[in-house]
């Protein structure tokens, strides 16, 4: 049994290459919902959805989000009206928010919503958010100017997808707050699954905006701390910088080296082994300073087959032992 923490593009591609490596009914998938916001009145999860369309094949690869051949006839009709369209929602993929506030209204946790999604798109792993509560990502960014005009004084905190998409995580982070997170509490079977687990993998994510809301739960840092042996990491940083979004100047924002190494300190006390890219080989020996095992191999997804072999790779690493080395 196997167990995901996931978050963004870097996560649905290693999960892709996962599904390829494992039975998909023996991986637990515990996803961020720190992104997840409500817009035009939907309740929008867009790291569940990332999942939830690669895992079925309907993933737009060229973006790295929303779906292939989509068709954005709502959103060009709503921007004639002059509605907000900053954040783009096709005509398929707003059938998924539809649905999901509809079951949601209807009383339907998102748990339970995730589940019906999955499972109606049939998919064999299971994929739960983090927490049924909501949590939301709060960032506190400087003053800049976004395409659609939206202005900024500094030092206003704003939902994550306004800094993300609206601003084009352009604006400086000053502060990070995870709204709600102190009275959440872990979706059902989240902290069962930590415990059964026989190998936590920690997907290629950001760890401040998409690792860190499922660690500020309450129940799951000291969970996973419990099976730290047990838990590898993939650093979502390459040769300093992030392969995409924000990681790496986010990092650097708020004090923490946009390195490998940098990775490992925000994880030494959850995580045993950390596996970098060979381009971070030099690296090695102080990120095991740290106490972690380093594990170095070509960790850059160019496409599945790339995901899969890394997969490989990590589910022969057990108990903390790096055999890569």
């Amino acid at each position: 049994m196997i167990l995901a923490l996931a978050g963004g593009v870097g996560a649905a591609k290693l999960l892709a290459g996962m599904v390829r490596v494992v039975q998909p009914s023996t991986l637990t998938v515990v996803a961020n919902t720190g992104d997840d916001m409500v817009l035009h009145g939907l309740h929008i999860s867009p790291d569940l959805d990332t999942l939830l369309y690669t895992l079925a094949g309907l993933n737009n690869a060229e973006t790295g989000w929303g779906v292939a051949n989509e068709t954005w006839s709502v959103m060009d009709s709503l921007e004639k009206l002059g509605g907000q369209t900053w954040f783009r929602l096709g005509d398929v993929d707003l059938a998924t928010h539809l649905y999901r506030t509809q079951r949601m209204t209807e009383g339907a946790s998102l748990s339970e919503v995730t589940a019906e999604l999955f499972e109606r798109h049939h998919v064999l792993a299971r994929v739960v958010p983090m927490s049924d509560s909501p949590v939301r990502t709060r960032v506190t960014v400087s003053g800049t100017t976004s395409g659609d005009g939206w202005f900024g004084t500094g030092g206003e905190e704003v939902e994550f997808q306004e800094y993300f998409v609206r601003l084009a995580h352009r604006a400086t982070v000053s502060a990070l707050r995870f709204d709600g997170a102190e009275t959440a509490s872990p979706a059902p079977g989240v902290l069962d699954a930590i415990a059964a687990a026989d190998q936590i993998v920690v997907c290629p994510s950001n760890p401040l905006v998409s690792i860190g809301p499922i660690l500020a739960v309450p129940g799951i840092k000291d969970a996973l701390i419990a099976r730290r042996d047990d838990v590898i990491a993939v650093s979502p940083i390459v040769g300093g910088r992030a392969l995409k979004g924000p990681a790496d100047h986010m990092m650097a924002e708020l004090g923490h080296q946009p390195s490998s190494l940098g990775v490992a300190r925000l994880y030494s006390d959850w995580v045993a082994t950390l596996v970098v890219d060979e381009r971070d080989a030099h690296l090695r020996s102080e990120i095991e300073d740290e106490g972690l095992a380093c594990i170095v191999t070509d960790t850059v997804m160019t496409d599945v087959d790339v995901a899969a072999r890394v997969c490989s790779q990590i589910t022969a690493t057990r108990d903390g032992d790096a055999v890569l080395r």
